[in-house]
């Protein structure tokens, strides 16, 4: 019985040596089969993995395009920025390094959270950005400190950056971070620090600028750390983009609007080219790029005078009395009224139960058209808008240029108002009284403009031409830029009889005995400008207050005092230049707004870029990025 026994146990330890053994084999087949499939039959498709691995294909951002001037001055370009960074795997304490870094350069709470929260996110030996923009003394002063600052590294790049800083920040914009929202699939977006144009022709054009990325070939070890650069490819320029303003003038017409709510626009009335597009008060688009404090961004916002607000396209004003033109010209054509007409103003007029005033509380006596215009007559315009009705008050604004946008090629650009009776029954359910038919004949009521609008109204009253803005003298075309088309300009179709009562009436106002600014009157030998002056009120005026006397100009709150309008054109007989100024809340266009028109008047026919041919400024403005001429 012992011997089966021990027979049995045998013949069992044999088979579960031999089942062993058979797994043992079969485990090592799988294994030397499944290795000669991945090293030879899969050899070419895993060394091609590895090598991927081992290679890194690495983005970087191209040189933005520059912004110049008619002439050629750079009004953005790029300037190298000196960059602060931080290896956290290189120093022994984070925030120690950042505390000797700041006794070094001003470094912020805000910026040593940042940084903090990207060490946090990224690898150890990922650098991250401290500060940018930094000059030489902070180079110098970082350098010398090196031994004491473990992990800190300087870098060099390229920065956006707007020399003339104020003079021409809303038409330039700016440019700033990308946002979820601006995502579309281009990889430059994902760069880190990469930036795009938030507003102004840095929007607009922003494709054409940005340009195409280059590509630098890298050796990373197996946790992505950069050995080496292996190939560096750079991008592709953005293209420059060619403005129609003239610095020169940007810069005069900022100073002369000093510190004022303003806006002013010069035109060229021969090609549509806008010289000038000032705004005041403006800020710092610099600021942007380098990214505002949470107290800089309340201050822009919180200014009443709006700094960040495009005025000379985005603000809408009640044109006041640079509307009657538009009156006289609606009335001439349908024969409501000759140019010799007299209307009697005894500084009033009633239309039922309601005193409609006129600004001069003597009365004007007998106007005709002529000195209607020049002297500002209310009376006359209440008569002749009652005559003609709003549509077509409304019919003649829209063909110079008023009620809808001039699609100059800004962003933020609004349409203004022109009322009409089928306007107010849509928009507010209501019939059209002929009270507001008196407030629209003066350019009051719900009539409403832009300042960019009333230049291309004094073009299109100068030439009798279908005259439309222009800001650059390129068009973008797809992703690229491509030169803007001469634009012949149709007739408006106005009896050109009739345009010249009211380009009659306009002359009076500065040249006449009796206009109302003739204190304004151009100083320039040989030359003479046609204007209109606009006062236009933004708050009623009661009979009580009348009777009282309105009270000077310094007792009533800045934001209750009336807006300061003048628009013209020059040389009267020979126009060339159209113009327009408005001052927010800055009292009568007489004694505020025409001396500023006449003072950059003055300056744009001191400057005359006509006398300058064509061709030459685009030859300075393509060729020689940092002349000015």
């Amino acid at each position: 019985m012992i011997i089966n026994r021990d027979n049995d146990r045998i013949r069992l330890f044999n088979r579960r040596a031999v089942v062993l053994g058979g797994g043992q084999a079969l485990l090592i087949s799988a294994l030397v089969g499944r290795m000669y499939y991945l090293q030879v039959v899969e050899a070419d498709r895993y060394r091609m993995l590895a090598e991927e691995n081992r290679i890194n294909l690495r983005l970087l951002p191209p040189p933005r395009g520059r912004v110049v001037d008619r002439f050629g001055v750079p009004l953005a370009l790029n300037r190298q920025n000196f960059r602060v960074l931080v290896v956290s795997e290189q120093t022994r304490d984070l925030a120690a390094t950042l505390d000797a870094l700041a006794d070094v350069i001003e470094l912020s709470e805000y910026d040593r959270d940042r940084v903090q929260r990207e060490v946090r996110r990224r690898r150890s030996f990922v650098p991250v950005t401290v500060r940018e923009n930094l000059n030489w003394e902070d180079m110098a002063r970082i350098q010398v400190n090196a031994p004491d600052l473990p992990g800190v590294i300087v870098d060099e790049g390229l920065a956006r950056h707007y020399p003339q800083v104020q003079t021409a920040a809303h038409v330039l914009g700016y440019v700033s971070s990308v946002d979820e929202d601006d995502l579309t699939g281009d990889p430059l977006l994902q760069l880190p620090g990469f930036r795009i144009g938030k507003a102004g022709m840095e929007q607009k054009f922003d494709l054409a600028l940005r340009g195409a990325g280059g590509n630098s070939q890298v050796e990373v070890n197996a946790l992505g750390r950069v050995i080496r650069e292996l190939e560096r490819k750079e991008g592709e320029a953005g293209e420059d983009l060619v403005l129609t303003l003239d610095e020169r003038l940007q810069r005069f017409a900022a100073e002369r609007l000093g510190a004022e709510s303003a806006a002013s626009v010069v035109m060229d009335i021969h090609t549509g080219e806008v010289l000038l597009m000032a705004s005041t008060p403006s800020f710092d688009p610099n600021a942007f790029n380098r990214g505002l404090t949470q107290r800089e961004w309340n201050a822009l916002s919180g200014d009443p005078r709006a700094p960040m607000t495009n005025k000379a396209i985005s603000g809408q004003y009640s044109p006041g009395s640079t509307f009657k033109m538009i009156v006289a010209l609606a009335a001439l054509e349908q024969g409501a009224i000759t140019p010799e007409q007299t209307v009697y103003c005894r500084g009033h007029t009633n239309l039922g139960s309601r005193r409609f005033h006129c600004w001069e509380k003597r009365g004007h006596g007998n106007m005709d058209m002529v000195q209607a215009i020049a002297q500002s007559c209310d009376v006359y315009f209440y008569e002749v808008a009652r005559r003609i009705g709003v549509d077509r008050i409304a019919e003649m604004a829209r063909r110079l240029g008023l009620g809808e946008a001039t699609n100059v090629g800004l962003p933020g650009e609004r349409p203004g108002l022109i009322p009409t009776e089928a306007w107010k029954r849509a928009t507010r359910g209501e019939p059209w009284h002929q009270g507001e038919t008196f407030n629209v004949g003066i350019g009051q009521g719900a009539v409403l403009t832009t300042p960019m609008q009333l230049a291309v109204m004094s073009a299109r009253l100068a030439t009798g031409l279908a005259v439309e803005p222009v800001l650059t003298r390129q068009i973008m075309a797809g992703k690229t830029m491509m030169k803007r088309p001469t634009t012949e300009f149709a007739s408006l179709n106005i009896n050109p009889a009739h345009l010249a009562v009211a380009r009659r009436g306009m002359f009076e106002v500065l040249n006449g005995p009796r206009g109302t600014a003739r204190a304004s009157k151009l100083k320039v030998d040989g030359v003479q400008m046609s204007g209109k002056t606009g006062t236009t009120q933004v708050k009623r005026i009661t009979m009580a207050q009348r009777d009282a006397g309105l009270p000077d100009k310094d007792e009533i709150p800045w934001n209750e005092r009336t807006h300061a309008l003048f628009v013209a054109y020059a040389p009267e007989d020979s126009p060339r230049y159209a113009l327009s100024v408005i001052v927010e809340h800055g009292g009568g266009g007489s004694a505020v707004a025409a001396p500023i028109a006449r003072d950059i008047m003055t300056e744009v026919l001191r400057l005359d870029p006509s006398r300058r041919p064509r061709r030459d400024e685009e030859q300075i403005a393509t060729t020689d990025p940092g002349a000015p001429a």
